[in-house]
Parts: structure tokens; C-alpha cells; sequence
């Protein structure tokens, strides 16, 4: 399966590349942005580790991150990942601060999701937020996940969502 670039009505979304390293250091390393997200804030050494590791997940799936650009210019970070806790493959996406409030996120969640299910044939894919993140949950409920439970990681709920695409069984995979 090949690496994709998807369109939305505001987004152009490039399977992540060494070509966007320096905006995914940039991004990885502010803590308005990493420090909610799993593993926290990154350094530039693990940006880049993550990315040969987000490159070769393409591969492996047909399906990976990708970043995301208006009118050229880059907003964030949306995909699919498998998660290092052994939960499955999730839904991800983190976007600058200036650029919150105006639905880029689901925008860009929206389309990495369905394209995770319809095109590489991913059938369940997770979703975590923390509970008192309202906009990441406004965000996966707004693109159809469904919260399915939840748990206590470093003394802060963590609500569980996920996304079921069952299989047709008259395509072959």
C-alpha cells in the first residue's frame, strides 16, 4: 500500500516525512501541545526516532501520520499509531495552539480515521483523552468514536474511545 496525501475542505495532509522534521521538533518540544499527550514533551533526538518509527508503520499498515498544512503552512499532527502500552492502534493528532477552536482538529481527525478504516482496512482503532480534556473529547466524539471505558494513569483519568469499521466480506484484504 503506498503513503497518501489527503484533502479536507482547509487541509492538505502529507504522510509525515524528514521534510517535516524541524516543524516536528517544534511541535513535539512545546509543552502546550506535548505535555498532555502520552510520553509528553519531546526532545529532537526522540522526534526523530519517532519518526523512523511513524515511516516504517506506513509499511507495516498502509496507514501512519500524517502533517498537516493550511494553505502551506503547518498546523499540527493527525494519525494512526500503534500504542506502546499494547492498548492497539489509536487515533492521534495534536495541532499548535493558535490553531485550535476552528475544527482543524476533527477536520484533520476525520479524515485520517476514515482513511485508517476504508483504505487500509484498519477495523478498530482506539482513541484515549484525558478526562478533563474537553476539546480532544469534543473532537473524537465529534468524529463518531464512542467512549468505551476508562482508567487512572499518573493520578488522572483517561477515557477510552474507539471506532469499529466492520470488515466486508466480499472485498479481500
Amino acid at each position: 500500500m503506498h503513503r497518501a496525501l489527503l484533502r479536507t475542505a482547509r487541509l492538505a495532509l502529507r504522510p509525515v516525512s524528514v521534510g517535516d522534521l524541524p516543524h516536528l521538533i517544534r511541535l513535539k518540544a512545546d509543552p502546550r501541545v506535548f505535555a498532555v499527550m502520552l510520553g509528553g514533551v519531546r526532545t529532537a533526538v526522540r522526534t526523530i526516532e519517532e519518526l523512523a518509527i511513524d515511516i516504517a508503520f506506513w509499511g507495516e499498515t498502509g496507514a501512519g501520520m500524517w502533517s498537516a498544512y493550511e494553505d502551506g503552512e503547518f498546523q499540527g499532527l493527525v494519525g494512526v499509531h500503534r500504542r506502546p502500552d499494547g492498548l492497539g492502534i489509536a487515533l492521534r493528532f495534536a495541532v499548535w495552539p493558535d490553531a485550535r477552536g476552528r475544527g482543524l482538529a476533527r477536520e484533520a481527525a476525520g479524515a485520517a480515521l476514515g482513511y485508517a478504516h476504508n483504505v487500509a482496512g484498519i477495523e478498530r482503532i482506539i482513541a484515549v483523552a484525558r478526562a478533563d480534556n474537553l476539546g480532544s473529547r469534543m473532537v473524537l466524539g465529534g468524529i463518531g468514536m464512542v467512549e468505551y471505558g476508562s482508567y487512572v494513569h499518573e493520578g488522572r483519568e483517561m477515557i477510552l474511545y474507539d471506532s469499529l469499521q466492520p470488515r466486508d466480506p466480499g472485498v479481500l484484504r
